[in-house]
């Protein structure tokens, strides 16, 4: 498989990942030519828009939006909203980690899954004010580019720490915002803790503190998703996905490559790698958002492509990667 030779390239700054397959695909019943808006029109012929529901899907990472960035973790206001462009361009479309996991990607035909992440909460990534959402934060930024591009959707997936957003009841505001308008808010950790060195029970609680954190400030919401903080997954595994007050659907990697499709035999929702957002240059930058968004352009047949039609799933011939459980949907062409 394609995207087998394109992982070798990550995996010397990838984080090693196990291989339980949990997807539950979740079909809409009707058809759409972009989110929220219904047709009766019947999809294309898969082969017509190159669909390949087997392909990679980039799933990028985010923490502060700064004007001097001091790290590789920082983007620019400008070069965040230069990638979104990029990706309204390219005709990426914004879903969530749960969406992703769940392999509920109700996109249009000939569209392409991306997943936005922001972690650790940082105020750069929203702010309220009187009017709504600051315009210069991450949140903002994104919402102006769907306004100026239809169909690209304002959605992304949020992980936060203890004091999301600066802290106090504006950053708990914040945070029911994004919980009550399309967003997903997941899981960091309430201290950012490292799981990979914490012990067992130390793990577990420090994943239960997050998902209480969340649930306290947004009352009805309910945490589906964790990101590990430092990339690192507690021992046994597992306690990333459930222990004693959550149960998740899936756990953010650091990682450096784009995941498997939900419906490959590759893909593990407990660990789910990500691609740092980052330019075409500097430290690590081959690792990085520009550079692969580049190599899915140059190689279109690697990405995950939509047929337009959740209730099938299609794909180039000859692709054996396909998970059996996802057989009696699979339209190979």
């Amino acid at each position: 498989m394609a995207f087998r030779r394109f992982l070798v390239l990550a995996a010397a700054a990838a984080v090693a990942a196990g291989c339980t397959h949990t997807v539950t695909p979740e079909a809409s019943p009707q058809q759409t030519d972009a989110p929220g808006e219904p047709t009766s029109a019947v999809p294309p012929d898969p082969a017509e828009v190159g669909a390949n529901e087997l392909g990679v899907v980039p799933v990028l990472m985010y923490h502060r939006l700064v004007s001097e960035p001091t790290s590789v973790y920082d983007r620019t206001p400008e070069g965040f909203r230069a990638e979104l462009q990029r990706l309204a361009d390219e005709n990426y479309v914004p879903v969530t980690t749960a969406e992703l996991a769940a392999g509920r990607l109700d996109i249009p035909a000939g569209t392409h899954p991306v997943v936005l992440t922001f972690d650790d909460g940082d105020p750069s990534t929203i702010r309220m004010t009187e009017g709504g959402v600051a315009a210069d934060t991450a949140i903002g930024i994104l919402r102006d580019v769907a306004r100026d591009n239809p169909g690209f959707r304002a959605t992304a997936s949020v992980y936060v720490n203890e004091a999301p957003f600066g802290g106090g009841e504006d950053g708990r505001r914040a945070l029911r915002w994004l919980a009550g308008n399309g967003f997903e808010v997941g899981n960091h950790t309430r201290g950012h803790v490292n799981l990979g060195t914490a012990a067992p029970g130390t793990a577990q609680e420090a994943i239960a503190e997050g998902d209480r954190l969340i649930r306290d400030a947004a009352p009805g919401y309910e945490p589906t998703t964790l990101a590990l903080p430092f990339g690192a997954r507690p021992d046994p595994g597992e306690l990333a996905l459930r222990g004693d007050g959550y149960d998740y659907t899936a756990v953010l990697l650091v990682g450096a490559n784009p995941a498997p499709s939900p419906f490959t035999t590759d893909f593990d929702a407990a660990a789910v790698p990500r691609i740092r957002s980052q330019g075409p240059d500097g430290q690590e930058a081959e690792f990085g958002s520009a550079r692969w968004l580049d190599t899915l352009a140059a190689e279109p047949g690697l990405r995950y492509t939509s047929d337009g039609d959740p209730r099938r799933i299609s794909y180039p011939a000859g692709d054996d990667s396909l998970a059996p459980e996802f057989a009696e949907a699979a339209v190979a062409y």
